[in-house]
């Protein structure tokens, strides 16, 4: 009987060789996959009996080679078997991947639809991925040098975003948009229009700046000194009130 312990032993230890790693991996999270599995032991379970049974009936018979056939074709079946097993933990561990990849790109796809707690300006603000969307294409052509589309651009933007964050930058862009046209009285408004909504705004003193240019540029001196002139008195620790000091002096 040792001959019969020795075979169910190895057949044992070959079936528990295909399971550890597929275990250590979580697979037998799926039903299906665990009916699979488990249908395919009962298999090498019953295959384990057959063995003892005609190691059994073979031996008291005598007839070594009848039993060394019937090994060698209970063997091969469990090698079947095996292969079964392992292509079974190949497709759900694939398909477990397949199934992270989804989830990971779905959550992506929902945070994309998100608004975004974002600082603009100096200030937080929220914002909708649409409303971003929409300013960064219309600075992208801005800065692809097509500013007669920008200004459209700026402005499609404004109409759909009134309250947005981004506003006061968009009236600025489409401010220099129409500079960069040399379309003074176009700019001239745009500029006004972001002073008076934003008067904090980072870009203020720059759009008086420019406004005071397109006064020069139309020959109205006193609207440009006076604007100037406001530059240095309600933005006195900038850049553009430095600028706006030596540009009185010249207008004089």
């Amino acid at each position: 009987m040792k001959k019969n312990s020795v075979h169910r032993v190895l057949l044992t230890l070959a079936f528990a060789g295909c399971f550890p790693a597929m275990a250590s991996a979580g697979i037998f999270d799926d039903d299906e996959a665990r009916k699979a599995i488990l249908d395919l032991r009962a298999k090498i379970e019953a295959l384990n009996a057959r063995l003892d049974s005609r190691i059994e009936t073979k031996a008291d018979k005598s007839t070594a080679l009848d039993l060394a056939n019937e090994n060698e074709k209970l063997r091969a079946e469990l090698a079947k078997l095996r292969g079964q097993v392992e292509v079974l933990a190949n497709d759900i561990a694939n398909t477990q991947r397949r199934q992270q990849d989804f989830y990971v790109d779905l959550d992506n796809r929902i945070r994309k639809l998100e608004p975004k707690r974002m600082v603009v300006d100096g200030r937080e603000a929220v914002i909708e991925p649409g409303e971003e969307r929409a300013f960064e294409s219309a600075m992208n052509v801005y800065k692809s040098g097509d500013f007669k589309a920008a200004v459209n651009g700026f402005s499609g933007f404004l109409n759909s975003y009134p309250n947005s964050a981004y506003a006061g930058q968009a009236q600025y862009w489409m401010g220099n948009s129409y500079l960069a046209q040399r379309d003074c009285k176009g700019m001239i408004p745009v500029m006004q229009q972001l002073v008076k909504a934003y008067p904090d705004h980072p870009k203020a003193p720059e759009a008086l700046l420019n406004i005071s240019l397109c006064q020069v540029e139309l020959k109205d001196k006193p609207a440009a000194k006076k604007t100037l002139e406001t530059i240095v008195r309600d933005y006195p620790n900038t850049e553009a009130a430095q600028a706006a000091k030596s540009r009185i002096g010249a207008l004089k």
